[in-house]
């Protein structure tokens, strides 16, 4: 029971996290370009310190937690990227509001690799239960649009940053109580093998070695591809939408149940890829969601009305179905007691990316507009299928 318990904070973790960082997204599109008289392509670079935060402190945060209490990592960061978002609704300036942005994080960096290697340990069956914790993470992702939406309506934006700010301390609150005893008692020590079992033979381990390298080169490299593709989606949707659907969706709030639609559907489909990487492997089902990506992508420009959201909700269950799959497999691979400090480089990658990609994102809107950024994700989607194609149909599994 307390084990479900924790699995449902960890969850509500996750949905907090996408959408503690994406508030600023929906804010931008919608408010700020009128309240500070900046266009959105302005506006953008001001979210890129925080989401360099985002990815630099995944590192530290997972090697922190591999050695003192994953547990009260995760409390840090309840408490730490609610208060930081909460000080972002009384930003004054885009400078103030860059610099809390930059607090929000440094804390939001704890969750990813902190979170998802708990999520492995708690689970027998990995890739549904990263695929379920996906899930939530996705519908935090769809909810920044729509709370941001409602609460613009009906409080002004300011409050769409102090509300959820405020309830993520409050759920920080309730996770350190009930994870008390964990988090007091600490990481225990590694265990030492004896030598003769921690030993195999040469060539066991050089075959092994060569697996592990080649499929780290795949993940890394599908990992800065499809971060850029992530980033794209989730980040610059709302104003997608805007622009497309204001013959069918004329207030903020409007466009925010849009775009929550798209994001909360689309993310069902990881229930189906982690009941698939449970059954077929990560091969097969990587090649099938890029495939996807790049169909819908490719059918993007040129479209709008309700066709627009309809394909926005193909290149959704792609982009969405994709984001379990790398951290399956290095789930897999990684030893428990260094899982934690493995998926923090691995994010240390994938945000770095969406830091990176938002003054891209900026660059493209304000020059060519949108067609242009997905005929080029499209060209993205299609690299990732090969390099997906060159994974092993099974992947090596590292000893405890």
């Amino acid at each position: 029971m307390r084990g479900r318990v924790h699995f449902l904070l960890l969850n509500i973790g996750h949905f907090l996290d996408h959408m503690l960082m994406l508030v600023f997204a929906t804010a931008a599109a919608l408010v700020l370009t009128r309240e500070w008289g900046l266009s959105y392509a302005e506006l953008v670079p001001y979210a890129t310190p925080g989401f360099v935060a985002f990815g630099l402190f995944s590192l530290p945060a997972g090697w922190i937690a591999d050695r003192w209490s994953r547990e009260g990592m995760m409390a840090l960061f309840f408490l730490g990227a609610g208060a930081a978002t909460v000080l972002a609704g009384f930003a004054r300036t885009p400078v103030e509001m860059a610099a809390a942005l930059f607090v929000v994080g440094i804390f939001a960096a704890i969750y990813h690799p902190v979170g998802l290697a708990m999520v492995f340990e708690l689970s027998p069956k990995a890739g549904m239960a990263i695929a379920l914790n996906g899930v939530w993470g996705n519908l935090g992702v769809g909810s920044a649009a729509l709370v941001t939406g409602l609460l613009i309506d009906y409080g002004g934006w300011r409050m769409a940053f102090i509300v959820p700010g405020a309830i993520s301390v409050l759920i920080g609150v309730v996770y350190a109580v009930v994870m008390w005893p964990e988090i007091s008692r600490g990481r225990p020590a590694a265990a030492t093998k004896p030598a003769a079992a921690a030993q195999s033979s040469l060539a066991e381990a050089k075959a092994y070695r060569d697996a592990v390298m080649r499929i780290a080169a795949i993940v890394l490299f599908t990992t800065m591809m499809s971060g850029l593709v992530f980033q794209a989606t989730t980040f610059a949707l709302p104003k997608v939408l805007d622009e497309r659907l204001r013959d069918v969706a004329g207030s903020a709030s409007e466009i925010g149940w849009l775009a929550f639609l798209v994001f909360a559907v689309a993310s069902l489909a990881q229930l189906v890829v982690g009941l698939a990487l449970d059954r077929y492997g990560p091969r097969k089902v990587f090649l099938t969601v890029t495939a996807v990506q790049a169909l819908f992508f490719a059918a993007m420009p040129g479209l709008s009305g309700w066709a627009a959201w309809a394909v926005s909700l193909g290149f959704m269950i792609g982009a969405f179905g994709q984001i379990p799959i790398n951290d399956f497999i290095i789930g897999r691979m990684a030893k428990g007691s260094r899982r934690a400090s493995i998926y923090g480089a691995r994010f240390v990658i994938t945000f770095s990316v969406l830091a990176a990609a938002l003054p891209f994102i900026a660059w493209v809107h304000a020059n060519y507009g949108f067609d242009t950024l997905f005929r080029v994700l499209a060209g993205v989607a299609c690299i990732v299928f090969a390099a997906a194609w060159a994974l092993p149909q099974r992947l090596p599994e590292a000893a405890e």
